[in-house]
């Protein structure tokens, strides 16, 4: 199940962070390549992976820091660039679980293209 959404763009454009946060994690996984986590607001993590370079920023973000680029790295090389972004809560939210294979994962992940549309 891919749990984000996945954002085209070419090698090298500019990803800012979503949100204002602690960037809790910035190097390399095996399948997302080079990533950055940040601690945002309501104790969720956003995740941005396959980036090819990551921004030298402090570890404190503004919602619209550079935190790196659109890439192809982890298991996305060979494939298109682009930005997977998955948005995650630390604290459980029961009522999105499902009896699903795995719905109880749903407590956890967030749909991120429904953040950017909700109201602040």
């Amino acid at each position: 199940v891919h749990k984000g959404i996945d954002i085209f763009a070419p090698t090298g454009r500019p990803v800012v962070s979503a949100t204002a946060g602690i960037v809790v994690f910035r190097g390399e996984l095996k399948l997302g390549g080079q990533v950055v986590a940040v601690l945002g607001p309501k104790w969720r993590i956003h995740y941005y992976a396959h980036l090819s370079s990551f921004a030298d920023k402090p570890w404190l973000v503004a919602s619209g820091t550079p935190i790196g680029a659109v890439g192809s790295s982890g298991n996305a090389v060979g494939k298109s660039p682009h930005l997977h972004y998955t948005v995650l809560s630390l604290i459980p939210l029961p009522w999105l679980a499902t009896r699903q294979t795995q719905g109880w994962r749903r407590m956890f992940y967030l749909d991120p293209g429904a953040l950017f549309t909700e109201p602040a």
